[in-house]
């Protein structure tokens, strides 16, 4: 379908003075932002960028995603994955001009040191696993693929990281615990067609060590199950040493980047920092000769949320609220990747599946909604990638094969 084509400047916060969206004819609805004198990390790169204002939606391209956080205790009955207040988030992402979201489903470890992944994580496991199989189906009813994140939460407060069974029967238990784990959510994944299934999140200690054959054998597990494209969410700052890149269909990494050293770092600098990320994952793509997506990517709503883009909201104090600061981070660390055809999208960390409960995070969280951040991230999506249309999962950059959402 042929349809009016707009221009659009991708801005900052710091542009941002006055903002009048228009209504919102379509998912993909152009709106208008009156710029005013400024510097913001669009307007320094000199570019401008068009897009489709009524376009239908794509059925293939570059991902442009939205992690969308479990609400699963049963102090919020109704407001998790698969519920109405979930199906509300999901518009909302598609609003955004979001085509992608990320399904968070966590097990429990007690500490560091554990052998085991407990399935139940706030609801009862059984009770979970069928809100998430609603919860993949509603997503791609609404014409939005899904990506699969079987996730870790550390009971005792440490980093997933850095867990270590210690001995080699301690991982020989973890490894059959967790293998057990991830293949009980892959079995959904194969069910629901999920269109990406990640098979962890920043597990150190086991893939960049003399431990990750054992992993690599967890992969060959999972293929038997799952049939669609594979990625693990590994760590910025260790997926150069990940071992098992070259059995991933797409590269993951949670990019929490530092794009600045120093405190109130110009755009400018944030921007040299990250075409520094982008020179640097660029080359790993290169070396790996696959794509590369960021399966997450956030800034906290404060001053310098840049400089340690992965610090927790919760162990904050006195915090510097700035929209215009988180804004002008995700802007900074955008602009340089659009054009680069390795890479396939990214996922904002991110909204909740009741939109509307303000309890999950401090107003200083990561969560974009409502601030001057959501106006970049609905710019990006809004954009021509150089990845759109252009690419698959695995060795080769070639359009993909699937037609629709929920086909792989």
């Amino acid at each position: 379908m042929r349809t009016r084509r707009s221009t659009c400047v991708l801005l900052t916060a710091s542009a941002l003075g006055v903002a009048a969206l228009a209504p919102s004819g379509s998912a993909r609805a152009h709106h208008q932002v009156q710029l005013l004198p400024s510097e913001s990390a669009w307007q320094y790169l000199g570019q401008t960028r068009s897009f489709d204002s009524q376009a239908e939606w794509p059925r293939r391209g570059a991902i442009r995603g939205m992690t969308i956080g479990p609400i699963e205790s049963s102090l919020h009955p109704g407001l998790g994955y698969g519920s109405e207040a979930y199906q509300r988030t999901l518009r909302e992402t598609r609003r955004l001009g979001g085509t992608w979201v990320s399904l968070t489903p966590f097990g429990r470890v007690w500490d560091l040191s554990s052998t085991g992944v407990d399935p139940t994580f706030e609801a009862p496991f059984k009770e979970n696993f069928v809100a998430l199989q609603h919860a993949v189906e509603q997503a791609h009813a609404q014409g939005l693929r899904v990506m699969l994140v079987p996730h870790l939460w550390v009971e005792s407060g440490g980093w997933r990281a850095e867990i270590d069974p210690a001995d080699d029967a301690g991982w020989e238990r973890w490894r059959r615990s967790y293998g057990a784990f991830l293949l009980n959510w892959a079995k959904l994944a194969e069910a629901t067609h999920v269109d990406l299934l990640s098979l962890g999140v920043e597990l150190r200690s086991w893939v960049t060590t003399t431990r990750a054959p054992s992993f690599s054998a967890l992969i060959s597990e999972v293929r038997q199950v799952y049939s669609g494209p594979l990625t693990y969410a590994a760590n910025w700052d260790d997926v150069e040493q990940t071992v098992i890149l070259g059995e991933l269909d797409v590269i993951g990494v949670n990019a929490f980047f530092p794009l600045a050293q120093e405190e109130g770092s110009k755009v400018s600098r944030l921007l040299q920092g990250a075409r520094d990320v982008s020179q640097r994952i660029g080359a790993l793509a290169k070396a790996w000769s696959k794509p590369v997506v960021f399966t997450e990517i956030g800034y906290t709503t404060r001053t310098d949320p840049a400089i340690k883009p992965w610090e927790w909201p919760d162990n904050m104090k006195d915090v510097e609220i700035n929209q215009a600061a988180q804004a002008d981070a995700y802007a900074a660390l955008i602009a340089p990747l659009i054009d680069e055809p390795w890479f396939v999208g990214y996922f904002v960390w991110r909204m909740y599946a009741d939109p509307d409960d303000l309890s999950q995070e401090a107003e200083w969280g990561f969560n974009p909604r409502g601030k001057a951040a959501e106006l970049v991230v609905r710019d990006a999506f809004a954009a021509t990638w150089a990845s759109d249309g252009s690419f698959d999962f695995g060795t080769s950059l070639s359009t993909p094969a699937a037609e629709s959402v929920g086909k792989y």
